[in-house]
């Protein structure tokens, strides 16, 4: 069988965090109790007109910039019509034919190397309502409070070719949309969702048919789901038969996909200009101030701590995916006071337990990137321990202050003192014979102990790589 490949496009629907809905003044919120944000708008009935949300078409726009993408100055809005009963009007508005964003890209890291996803259009589009399905109850409810919430979808080139590179892309998508501020990103309330295309072929051949998967809920989802669709195609063609263009459902808990409609049955939505609406239009001056508010998106920071500072692909990403510890890390590199990586270890490390276990963000604590400079030059110089610089760190995010003064008035300096450190040694070698013999004899754990058994001696302050060193020599010297 010649060798094949896979090629992966993804549709990725995005809720934005505007105050209201898309076409009514109905509130925007999660988790209120249902058909209590709803008014004649979004639950469709006759007579009622929608307006357009601006603030929906600048979050687009914005996207649009951080994507690359041609913002086109007018685009239209259309009906795509079906019936299903979480849609009370029997048509989405939404746009097909001028999308509000085209033809952009965006480059992602992989291990270790760039890759560039094409983007084939973002479009705005309003939510559909929610079905409600129990084991203590007959039928289905709906809930149509989530009718009307503004949507961006972004619809990818067919350009990734393995799971790997669709989670990565997934993630790159949802760190973008953190840091332009325009989606809570809470995927388990659904803020982000996604249907996922796969086209198994033979390598170097055009794309064969595709298969979409829906209902996917999670990235870690879309990686299941991608997996097990390359190998249904793959065990298809490897039996000589022909893989037919369909849409499946995914089932996460099952980790199966099963068949919704074949391409003889696809829906035709009968898309036509919302008559209701007139063009979108977006001056060329509010485009251009829209780009100004982008900043350095994390896929460039990723990049950039890869290239040109060392990091490995999932260091960089911890780092570049919270806009707080990318900027703690690009303020304490600005400064020159140490080296990138004790920065980047006391982030991924200290930093990073901090926010986990507390839930904060180091914008809400009183640590600076001056303090953390200092408190990363005392431990690159042996000033401190790495117990006590846990310590130091303690101190800095509770009550901030000043890294030597935290230092002095804590004891936490380590002492140096080469006859400190030999008359310590001296003792431990004296009084612990059995690990002397037991180093002697090839046993080079014994020496952890004998460290460890020093520095419990001095309490926690000497030197632990000077004192190793003398206790090294002085076992050599017995021996």
């Amino acid at each position: 069988m010649a060798e094949l490949e896979c090629s992966i496009g993804l549709e990725i629907h995005v809720e934005l965090k505007t105050a209201s809905k898309i076409f009514c003044s109905c509130k925007n919120e999660f988790g209120a109790l249902p058909n209590t944000n709803v008014c004649p708008i979004c639950l469709g009935l006759p007579g009622t007109l929608p307006v357009l949300n601006s603030r929906v078409c600048d979050f687009a726009v914005k996207m649009g910039h951080a994507l690359g993408c041609r913002i086109n100055n007018v685009s239209r809005m259309e009906r795509k019509n079906y019936f299903y009963p979480d849609l009370p009007k029997a048509y989405q508005i939404s746009q097909s034919e001028i999308p509000i964003c085209g033809n952009g890209s965006l480059d992602i890291i992989v291990d270790g190397e760039v890759k560039r996803v094409g983007i084939d259009r973002i479009h705005i589009e309003e939510d559909a309502g929610k079905l409600i399905h129990d084991d203590g109850f007959d039928g289905t409810l709906c809930d149509y409070n989530r009718c009307g919430v503004p949507l961006i979808e972004i619809v990818t080139d067919p350009d990734l070719h393995s799971s790997r590179e669709a989670y990565v892309f997934l993630e790159t998508v949802r760190s973008i949309l953190r840091y332009i501020d325009i989606s809570d990103c809470k995927m388990q309330e659904g803020s982000i969702r996604c249907d996922v295309n796969v086209s198994v072929h033979e390598k170097g051949t055009p794309l064969g048919e595709r298969c979409e998967l829906k209902n996917v809920n999670s990235f870690s989802g879309a990686v299941r789901g991608i997996e097990y669709e390359i190998k249904r195609q793959t065990d298809i063609i490897a039996s000589g038969g022909l893989v037919e263009r369909e849409t499946r459902r995914w089932d996460d808990k099952k980790g199966v996909s099963t068949i919704m409609r074949s391409k003889e049955e696809l829906q035709d939505y009968r898309f036509f200009p919302e008559p209701d609406l007139g063009a979108v239009v977006i001056s060329s001056e509010r485009v251009e101030e829209l780009r100004s508010e982008i900043p350095e998106l994390p896929n460039r920071k990723m990049i950039r701590y890869v290239k040109e500072h060392g990091m490995n692909c999932d260091e960089a990403f911890v780092i570049a995916d919270s806009p707080d510890k990318a900027a703690l890390y690009d303020d304490c590199i600005s400064l020159g006071r140490c080296r990138p990586r004790s920065v980047a270890n006391r982030i991924l490390g200290e930093v990073t337990k901090f926010m986990n276990d507390t839930g904060r963000s180091i914008a809400d604590t009183p640590l600076t990137a001056q303090a953390l400079c200092e408190l990363c030059e005392a431990a690159e110089n042996g000033i401190i321990s790495s117990t006590g610089a846990k310590r130091v760190f303690a101190e800095l995010v509770s009550s901030g202050g000043n890294t030597a003064d935290i230092i002095e008035r804590l004891g936490l300096a380590q002492n140096s003192d080469e006859e400190f450190l030999s008359d310590i040694a001296d003792k431990v070698i004296t009084d612990n014979e059995k690990s002397v013999r037991d180093y002697q004899n090839g046993k080079s754990n014994a020496l952890g102990y004998l460290v460890g058994q020093s520095m419990k001696l001095s309490k926690g302050k000497a030197d632990p790589a000077k004192l190793r060193s003398i206790l090294e020599n002085k076992l050599k010297k017995e021996n």
